[in-house]
């Protein structure tokens, strides 16, 4: 998905989250619920079908390694401070 530059990634998760769970609803699962925030990293194009098969395969990647140990490992590979008191819902 390219953003317009006039989109901001909090618009975007808003609305990302909100028609989801409307969604979610509409499925029977009265339950759902997003976590309050949320985390974003951008790629460049020559990334994209990379990125795609990841997706199509994030099941078996994450019988592997955690989501939170994979978030723990782009924070360091990217230089991001990581502060896990706040990261974890």
């Amino acid at each position: 998905m390219n953003l317009a530059r006039t989109v901001t990634i909090a618009d975007l998760l808003m609305n990302v989250k909100r028609d989801s769970s409307k969604w979610m609803k509409t499925k029977g699962v009265d339950a759902f619920a997003w976590q309050d925030g949320y985390g974003a990293f951008s790629i460049g194009e020559s990334a994209v079908e990379d990125v795609s098969r990841y997706i199509a395969n994030q099941r078996a990647h994450h019988e592997k390694m955690t989501f939170q140990d994979e978030v723990r490992a782009l924070c360091r590979k990217y230089g991001v401070e990581l502060d896990e008191r706040y990261a974890w819902e």
